[in-house]
């Protein structure tokens, strides 16, 4: 009778128990099952998802998924049978969207054409092929405002190439010549401050930036790797300015 009553006492406790604070306990338990079972991962959230009986883990900006025992983990995508998107694409969009004036824009070359109104920032190596030929393909886009962040983690001299670009007179053609004509600028006198490259080395890292091209436009939207001419236009031509006088700032 008494052991009835235990049970009873304990079934009663857990209905009284908020769903939500239920669900969050469970999730709770999933983050501190994964964090044990596979140490070396940062897990950045753990949740609940409504499909398959799954919760979501996210780890350095990406996505995989796993049981509420973490018995087992699915590393791929998962797609609408009706509507026939990607969750997985859909979401890993969304964790790693970049509100674009959290940008430190004070720290990247300002370029302009025609009236500048569409923003786009990139984060790009001097010594990186694919920068070079987007850079090419841009020069064709008109009404728009590049913000380059020189971004060196390709190899040794990149460094030094983006703190001669820095401290050149007129950053923007320093810029454009070395990566157009291959026109190295002058090294980088001693007494510049050169501090903007270290400032956009440590944000990128914070966000992930692991290469170069990686591209930030308005809507908080990223791409990495070079695009496309038309691909970058569709992109482009689908975004709203936030701030239409932003860009003559």
């Amino acid at each position: 009778m008494k052991l009835r009553k235990l049970f009873f006492a304990a079934a009663l406790a857990a209905l009284l128990v908020p769903p939500m604070a239920r669900a969050q306990d469970a999730t709770e338990q999933v983050k501190a099952d994964f964090k044990k079972k596979f140490p070396e991962v940062t897990v950045d959230s753990v949740r609940k998802v409504p499909y398959g009986n799954l919760y979501e883990v996210t780890a350095q900006g990406e996505i995989l998924y796993t049981d509420e025992k973490t018995s087992f983990l699915f590393l791929g995508s998962i797609v609408d049978t009706k509507t026939r998107d990607n969750i997985t694409e859909a979401r890993t969009k969304q964790i790693n969207a970049v509100k674009f004036d959290s940008l430190p824009l004070d720290s990247a070359i300002k370029i302009s054409r025609g009236n500048g109104l569409r923003r786009v920032a990139i984060f790009e190596d001097p010594n990186c092929g694919y920068c070079r030929r987007f850079e090419q393909d841009l020069l064709a886009i008109s009404d728009i405002t590049v913000y380059v962040f020189l971004y060196p983690i390709l190899s040794p001299d990149s460094a030094t190439k983006s703190k001669a670009v820095w401290c050149a007179p007129d950053r923007g053609q320093a810029w454009l010549d070395l990566m157009l004509k291959g026109k190295q600028p002058p090294p980088a006198d001693a007494k510049c401050d050169t501090a903007a490259v270290d400032k956009t080395l440590a944000f990128g890292r914070s966000k992930r930036v692991n290469g170069t091209p990686t591209i930030f436009f308005e809507d908080g939207d990223r791409v990495g790797g070079a695009m496309t001419r038309e691909a970058f236009d569709k992109k482009l031509a689908g975004v709203k300015p936030e701030k239409a006088a932003a860009a003559s700032k």
